[in-house]
Formats: C-alpha cells, structure tokens, sequence
C-alpha cells in the first residue's frame, strides 16, 4: 500500500514491560519505517495493584527510538475514556488498533471507542481471545468489545479461528506472531553460560517467561523424575517471575529430589539476560496445558533454540509446519521421552537450517504491510 497513513495504537507500551508491551513497541517502529505517522497511547494505570499478581509493571529499560509514545489511558476510570476518545479525534487517525489479550480491558476499549468519529476505522489486534484462566463474564465483555470494532487482527491463525466462530461476519487478517529484528545478536553457548554460572558441560532444558498455572511447569518438573531423565545429568533451567507462589514449584523439586538439577530463578528478565538464557540453552520447553500462541516461540526462533512444545493448535502448528522442534503429548513421561529425543546431537542440528528458512517468513516487515493492506479495506 502507497498511500501513507496515521495509524494509532492503544495498549501497553514503555514504560510498561512484558511481551504485548514489546510487540507493541516492535509493530510502531515498524509502521514507521513504512512512512506512515504512527503514535502510541499507552496507559497511566494499566492494572490496579491490588489485581497484578507480579512485583512491578513498569520496565527498567530505556524508551524505544523514534517512538511518539503519550501515557494516556486508565483502564478503569471513564471519565478519562471521554477525554482519551476526544483526544484521538482531534488527532484525526486513520486507524485506531486496540491492543486486545484480557477481557479486563473490554470496558475501557468500549468506552473509547463509542466515542470516536465513525470515519476513523478499529481494529482489534487479538493477543488472547479466550483467557486462560476463564470467568463467567468474559465471553460478555468480549462481545461487548466486538461490537465496536470494524475488524480484527489476531498473532496466530489459533487466535483467529476463535474470532471468527464467535465474528463471522466481521473482516479478521489471521496473522503470525513476529521475530523480533531489534533484539541483542546471539552469543556462543560457553560464553552465556559462563556469564550465567550455568554448568558448561550438560545439557541445559529451558522454561522461560512469566509462571502461571495454565503453563505447565508442575508438569515438566515432575518429568525430570521420569525415565529416561531420572538417571540423567540433564539440567532444567526456570526463569521467569512467578504469577502464582514459587514454593509451589520449590516443594515439587524437593519432593522428586531435583535440588542438584533445577536452577531457579523466578526473576523477570529483560532483554539482555533473555538472551543470554536463550543462547545457553539446548532446547526451550512449552509444556502447557493450554495456549493458542507464545510470545516465546519467536525468541526461540530468534536465538535457534529448539522447542518443544505441548501437542496444541496454538503452539505445534508453526513448530511442524517449520521443522523447528518436537511436539509432545501434555503428560509427564511422555514429556520426559519427547526431552530425550530432542536433545539427540543429531536432531538438534536438524532444527538449525530450518531456523535459518523461516527469518523472512515471520519478519516484522511483512506482519506490518499485511496488517496496513488488510485494515485498507476496511
């Protein structure tokens, strides 16, 4: 598309931190670059702290380059969703892209998006349609946000399908969960884990990113205690900041006598300790019970880690169509046969020319265009 346009963007973003608030960053620049006018309204008061489970919302980070980022938004006062609504109309975008992953925000986004003119078109780009831990009232406040919308956009064909059973008739673009193109480049395995203390000579399992239920470490914790692994010198790595007690995974790991083969740290990591994670890893493991996407999976791609991930739509369906991994059945044993295999020398190296295939056909450039030509026709 020629034509250049004002594009806004609602949800997180620096100086808020996590993965929607990354992309978030990741898609402004990339619109840019494409010479549109692109600018962020990004939240004063995300979530009130009494329901955010982790120790700090904000990012240690310095802002993004060449961001026109303002903090304007309170997810719930709405008397600053007037003000928000008049704010984008003076603005006059062409197109508002309400960032969408908890029906929490359904009321806010409403709220604005009421109140915006009626020539300027929203979209709603879908992180999570159905959340992971469900509540009664979730499928009404999701409806409610679809009814303001003129279209949607999701980060896996998962996420779209979900839309469209609920939208047939409302346009979607079911697209792809980028690879980051601004991250630190990869290292070689000794010097991350030498920066890590990590053990040089094992083979070192990943789980990385924020732990809640619906991941599935309980799972994969007790698989180290299963044949094969349990009479392995295989090492199981836990990074991520814990959205649910960690002594509920420390009590798993004295309970199976893991002590020696777990390395826990439930901190949240930033860009630069993400990498070095990545890079000393052998395989990166997604064993959740449930998912229909994983911001970490593009890391992985990143950094050609290989994955293994859980036997669901969300997550197997990039993994087999690219050969960058294994699937495995959601069960500890199997689990724990399915660690074994990947690790193979052999295989691994298998992943690493697939990775190599794969850069342009999740790059941030293409999710970008396609994203600008589907809300063109809008």
């Amino acid at each position: 598309m020629k034509d250049k346009k004002k594009v806004l963007l609602l949800g997180p973003a620096h100086p808020f931190r996590g993965g929607i608030a990354d992309t978030q960053n990741y898609l402004a620049q990339n619109l840019n670059t494409f010479g549109h006018e692109t600018h962020v309204y990004t939240f004063t008061t995300q979530y009130p702290k009494l329901l955010f489970p982790g120790k700090t919302q904000f990012s240690n980070e310095n802002a993004p380059d060449n961001l026109n980022i303002k903090r304007k938004i309170h997810s719930f006062n709405p008397f600053n969703w007037i003000e928000v609504a008049r704010s984008i109309n003076r603005l006059k975008p062409d197109y508002v892209i309400f960032r969408y992953w908890t029906p929490f925000l359904a009321l806010c986004w409403c709220g604005i998006a009421r109140r915006i003119n009626k020539n300027i078109k929203k979209i709603g780009l879908v992180d999570n349609w159905i959340p992971h831990e469900i509540k009664f009232w979730d499928k009404t406040l999701t409806r409610l946000f679809s009814k303001r919308m003129d279209g949607f956009a999701s980060l896996s064909k998962a996420v779209g399908d979900q839309i469209s059973s609920d939208n047939p008739q409302l346009p979607l673009w079911k697209g792809f969960h980028p690879i980051a193109d601004k991250l630190p480049q990869a290292i070689s395995k000794e010097k991350a884990r030498m920066v890590l203390g990590w053990p040089k000579d094992k083979k070192i399992v990943l789980f990385f990113g924020l732990i809640r239920k619906y991941k599935g470490l309980d799972l994969l914790i007790e698989a180290f205690s299963q044949v094969p692994l349990n009479h392995s010198d295989v090492i199981l790595a836990i990074v991520g900041e814990a959205y649910e007690p960690s002594e509920k995974y420390t009590r798993l790991i004295r309970k199976y006598k893991l002590g020696e083969r777990v390395i826990c740290d439930f901190n949240y990591a930033n860009t630069q300790k993400s990498t070095f994670v990545f890079c000393a890893a052998d395989v990166v493991a997604q064993t959740y019970i449930s998912a229909t996407q994983s911001g970490v999976t593009p890391l992985a791609y990143y950094y050609k880690t290989p994955l293994l991930v859980s036997d669901l739509p969300g997550l197997k369906t990039p993994i087999l169509e690219d050969h960058t991994g294994m699937v495995t059945k959601i069960d500890p044993k199997k689990i724990a046969e399915s660690i074994q295999k990947i690790l193979r020398d052999e295989t691994r190296l298998n992943f690493q020319d697939s990775f190599q295939k794969v850069e342009k056909k999740y790059s941030w450039k293409s999710f970008g265009q396609s994203l600008m030509d589907f809300m063109a026709k809008l």
